[in-house]
């Protein structure tokens, strides 16, 4: 999460203007001119975007529509089975469309009214910094993309199944909003790398990945799992540990794979608590004294 080029299909600007979006040779569209040329246009639009200025619509073809519809469908029915009731309740309210992909000021339109947070588009992966510091502005960046057609129940990197399925359900929940907030304001306070990577790694494993036990069941609420076909089925086979800011932060994880551990709540209440609360007192000096403490002698 925090070595960014390394992770998900760099977008860079050439001298002529043209946006690049850079597929890596596994990306199951890298060999479709017109799937690449289709993400080099709406990276485009993103990069166009001004604060202030109306959202960027995207002209989705009946393809795009299509993956929507199937992995909306697949990921609803997997929802009750394995999202928590927080979660489940907010994506009551906030009633995503099944029939369509929803443009960005559409998302908004619905979230803003249940938890004040408001969607931006980004071309793909935004700097930590401005990713997570937005969130004091309850302002989410989400790409536009959505994933290619040959595997709709997969993706390489996030796309707008993940950010909307995934994120705007879970921002739905005031609760976990607020939670989002504190991330934004402890981004302003930070000013090393190494507590700006360690917030980083805390969120990857709490709203991310995280998981809450409900009435004697595992249950996931991290964005990660809720819009991943896949691993939402598996992740109740993972390492569970108590929740332990020293070690989400410090934990080494590989993106690329289901992931071995997860830290389990007893509660909403519990995440609020202790994962709300670091992000709401956490400065480079409590995150450093913390390593420190940790450190082997």
């Amino acid at each position: 999460m925090f070595n960014e080029a390394q992770l998900y299909s760099p977008v860079t600007t050439g001298t002529d203007g043209d946006v690049t979006v850079h597929l890596s040779d596994e990306h199951p569209g890298v060999h479709d001119q017109a799937y690449r040329i289709r993400r080099n246009a709406i990276a485009a639009m993103a990069l166009s975007y001004r604060p202030g200025e109306p959202l960027p619509h995207v002209e989705y073809t009946d393809a795009e529509q299509g993956v929507w519809r199937i992995v909306s469908a697949e990921l609803a029915r997997k929802h009750r089975t394995y999202a928590s009731a927080e979660v489940l309740a907010g994506a009551e309210r906030l009633d995503l469309p099944t029939d369509h992909i929803p443009q960005l000021d559409e998302v908004t339109a619905k979230l803003v009214p249940l938890s004040g947070f408001q969607y931006v588009p980004a071309p793909g992966l935004v700097p930590l910094r401005q990713f997570f510091g937005s969130f004091a502005h309850r302002t989410f960046h989400s790409t536009q993309y959505i994933r290619h057609h040959s595997t709709p129940l997969y993706t390489p990197e996030p796309d707008s199944i993940h950010e909307i399925i995934g994120h705007a359900n879970q921002l739905a929940s005031p609760r976990f909003a607020a939670i989002y907030a504190e991330v934004g304001a402890a981004v302003a306070r930070l000013e090393t790398d190494a507590a700006l990577k360690f917030l980083a790694d805390v969120f990857w494993f709490s709203m991310e990945f995280g998981v809450v036990r409900e009435q004697g069941e595992v249950r996931c609420y991290g964005a990660g799992l809720l819009s991943s076909y896949g691993e939402i089925e598996e992740f109740r086979g993972a390492q569970l540990r108590p929740l332990n800011i020293h070690e989400m932060g410090t934990a080494v994880y590989d993106i690329t794979h289901y992931q071995p551990v997860l830290y389990c709540a007893e509660s909403v209440a519990e995440i609020e608590d202790v994962v709300g609360g670091f992000f709401a007192t956490m400065t480079d000096d409590s995150v450093a004294r913390a390593q420190a403490a940790h450190r082997p002698a």
